[in-house]
């Protein structure tokens, strides 16, 4: 039997990357910061279901613009990495 972790992991691999949209100074210094809410609204946006829970940011809240490996802890002990994108909005 696949566990739901396992069909969210499959989810989460389709989809590879996301992109955030934020508010930034100069050079690329974040007003404010995107977090595991902010990661798991835009995994959510875009067609798989996850919860902030999930979201793994071991080095604390992203605070510059960029390009990120993240971590999701999926249901069960199913884990998998996305790239998320951090952009000007």
């Amino acid at each position: 039997s696949r566990g739901l972790g396992d069909v969210y992991k499959r989810q989460i691999v389709e989809l590879a990357a996301i992109a955030i949209d934020a508010t930034a100074g100069e050079e690329g210094k974040l007003f404010g910061s995107v977090g595991t809410r902010d990661i798991a609204d835009a995994i959510t946006a875009a067609g798989v279901d996850i919860d902030k829970s999930e979201v793994r940011l071991p080095e604390g809240v992203i605070r510059d613009l960029g390009e990120y490996e993240v971590m999701l802890q999926l249901h069960g002990n199913v884990a998998t990495n996305i790239a998320v994108s951090v952009v000007p909005a």
